[in-house]
C-alpha cells in the first residue's frame, strides 16, 4: 500500500512540475507491460518516459520502468525513430520472480504537430541483473495525451 501511495505521490508531482511547460503526456501502453505510460520531453529529440503496468509475462506481477528517449531519425514529418536506456523493477507476490534489469527501448513514435498526442510502438531488449543474470524482451504500444 505504501509503494501505491508513494507511485501517486510521485506521478502527480511530476505533472506539476512538467504541466507548467506543457511538455507532460499521460496516457496508456498495451502489451507486455500494459497500464499506465508518462512521458515527459525535454526537447524535441529528447525525453524521459516511464509506466507502471501489470506484466503478464510468466508470473503476473507489477512492472514499473523509466528510459531516457532520444530521437535518432525522422521517418516523416511527425514520425521518429527513437532509441533509449532505462530500467525496470519487476515485483511480483507470492513467487520468487521479481526482477531489477536494464532496458533499450527501440520505437517509432507518431506525434502529429498540430494534436496534443502521441501513438508509439516499441520493442525492449532487456538484461535482467537480479536476482540473476537474465535476458528478456518486452513489446508494447500506446497512446498518450499532451497537457497545456
Amino acid at each position: 500500500m505504501k509503494k501505491t501511495i508513494m507511485l501517486v505521490v510521485m506521478i502527480l508531482a511530476l505533472a506539476g512540475i512538467s504541466n507548467a511547460q506543457g511538455k507532460l503526456g499521460l496516457g496508456i501502453i498495451v502489451g507486455e507491460p500494459t497500464g499506465i505510460s508518462g512521458k515527459m520531453k525535454i526537447s524535441s529529440d529528447n525525453a524521459f518516459d516511464g509506466a507502471v503496468g501489470w506484466s503478464f509475462n510468466k508470473y503476473g506481477a507489477i512492472h514499473v520502468h523509466a528510459d531516457y528517449l532520444n530521437n535518432i531519425v525522422k521517418l516523416g514529418n511527425d514520425l521518429p525513430l527513437y532509441i533509449g536506456i532505462g530500467g525496470r523493477v519487476k515485483l511480483s507476490s507470492g513467487t520468487d520472480d521479481s526482477r531489477i534489469g536494464a532496458r533499450i527501448p527501440i520505437g517509432i513514435v507518431y506525434e502529429p504537430s498540430t494534436k496534443p498526442f502521441d501513438l508509439f510502438i516499441e520493442t525492449v531488449p532487456m538484461l535482467d541483473i537480479v536476482p540473476s543474470t537474465e535476458f528478456n524482451w518486452n513489446a508494447a504500444a500506446g497512446v498518450r495525451y499532451y497537457f497545456k
